[in-house]
């Protein structure tokens, strides 16, 4: 469609993140008609390289995976691409250099909105990985603010059993649980910076705001994929 540049998804990790990322891009275009739709572009890939074996430097790099991904995804015409998951982003510059100015940075667009409330104190609920290679700490931290860790033996279980299919009452529990915690501790704003968080966890959940990595970056690909009006 004329309004839309193309949007490309380096995805699978995992699926149910990506399905996630794909339905609320659906609902955010706005759209009346198929027609109105933008075209996407998915490479769900499930294979690429465990990101928190990775980071622990016990296992190969994811980096060299999604690069491929995002030049495959525009060699099909993708014109603007994201990368559902938050650890993945630890290679972002893999992608970046392979494709340069098209990337939508996950990260970023979580982290802007975020600054919008004001916080003092941020928790940050996600894997090793992301938590490891300071994907939001050092954002947060240039711009004064503090950002405080989920109790990773919590959430990494949680996070694999959803990844698994469980998004049942004990894993919602459990979440909720924690960002409970998070806000006894101090935090005014927790971050779901991992996108299997949101499938359990919801604003309405959190005795703080809760803002969903997920969602700040559905916003940020359709300001970018829309097309100045003629």
């Amino acid at each position: 469609m004329a309004g839309w540049r193309a949007i490309g998804v380096i995805g699978g990790m995992g699926p149910a993140a990506t399905a996630d990322f794909l339905a609320r891009l659906v609902i955010a275009a706005g759209a009346t008609r198929d027609s109105d739709h933008p075209r996407v572009f998915v490479d769900s890939n499930p294979q690429v390289p465990d990101r928190n074996a990775a980071r622990l430097g016990q296992g190969p790099s994811p980096g060299p995976a999604l690069a491929t991904m995002a030049r495959g995804l525009v060699a099909q015409g993708a014109e603007v691409l994201a990368m559902p998951c938050n650890a993945a982003h630890g290679w972002a510059d893999d992608i970046r250099a392979a494709v340069p100015g098209l990337f939508v940075d996950m990260i970023a667009a979580a982290v802007a909105e975020t600054l919008v409330l004001r916080p003092s104190r941020v928790g940050i609920i996600a894997v090793g990985a992301t938590l490891d290679a300071r994907l939001y700490h050092d954002r947060l931290a240039a711009t004064g603010v503090e950002a405080l860790d989920c109790d990773r033996a919590v959430v990494q279980p949680l996070v694999t059993r959803i990844k698994a299919g469980d998004t049942g009452g004990e894993v919602r529990a459990a979440m909720v649980a924690e960002a409970a915690r998070l806000a006894g501790d101090g935090v005014e704003v927790i971050i779901a910076a991992c996108t299997e968080v949101p499938l359990v966890l919801r604003a309405g959940d959190s005795p703080v705001p809760l803002v969903d990595a997920t969602a700040a970056l559905v916003r940020a690909v359709i300001a970018a994929a829309r097309r100045p009006a003629a």
